[in-house]
């Protein structure tokens, strides 16, 4: 997974942080960021091992972090698939009862397995959201091919290293993909390339399908205006 995201190490200074919202709604805290062409690296260490690059145009703020802050999430959905109703079901359910965005698990299991229920990696991973049978069974998911387990199972993992990591975004990511052990070990996002394109790519397919979201919204309500203008005074 790449590395940055939204939460800054505690040794940190407060004064070297920036803060980086992201048109997801992610608010990210960074050590310093970087800018390559049309491209921004966000590092999360002062020695710059740690980072995530992104667009430019996916950044809509950009500050020095205030002391303490803590990183938000803005909750949105979208559904670019149309999945079997079991499976969008059991996505609404699970988001609801762990608080994430359906749309963040969606990219998800687009970056992991493309949406199919019977992908299975050379390591091993199962499923839409590719559960190590290790991983599964401690989550109590009997048949990480039954997408309604694999999603419920594959939710409840990604919160707990939401909750781990102290809410922050990439470090999360960067656990599912690569196993907390290696997030700890790194003191941050694994120097691994398979793992720092993962979070590259699952939040780029967030922010995707958060613009994509805002723009129907934007539509619907122009609709609505059109359809019951207001009353002249």
């Amino acid at each position: 997974m790449a590395g940055c995201l939204v939460a800054l190490a505690t040794a940190m200074p407060a004064h070297a942080a920036e803060q980086v919202v992201l048109k997801n709604g992610y608010s990210l805290i960074c050590d310093h960021v970087q800018r390559v062409g049309s491209r921004v690296q966000l590092f999360l260490d002062p020695g710059s091992k740690n980072f995530i690059e992104v667009s430019a145009n996916e950044i809509v703020v950009e500050r020095p972090a205030p002391p303490g802050a803590e990183p938000k999430t803005i909750s949105t959905s979208r559904h670019t698939q149309k999945k079997p109703e079991s499976v969008q079901q059991a996505l609404v359910q699970a988001g609801r009862k762990h608080d994430l965005d359906v749309a963040l698990l969606e990219s998800v299991i687009q970056v992991e397995s493309g949406g199919n229920p019977h992908a299975v990696s050379p390591a091993g991973a199962r499923g839409l959201m590719q559960l190590m049978p290790g991983t599964a069974a401690k989550l109590g998911v009997k048949n990480s091919f039954r997408g309604t387990e694999n999603v419920r199972g594959g939710t409840a993992y990604l919160d707990q290293m939401l909750k781990r990591y102290h809410n922050n975004l990439a470090l999360a990511l960067a656990a599912y993909n690569a196993g907390p052990g290696a997030v700890d070990k790194w003191h941050g996002i694994p120097p691994y390339p398979e793992t720092r394109r993962y979070v590259a790519r699952v939040i780029h397919d967030y922010n995707l399908r958060y613009a994509a979201k805002q723009r129907a919204r934007r539509s619907l309500l122009a609709s609505a205006a059109a359809i019951h203008p207001e009353p002249v005074q």
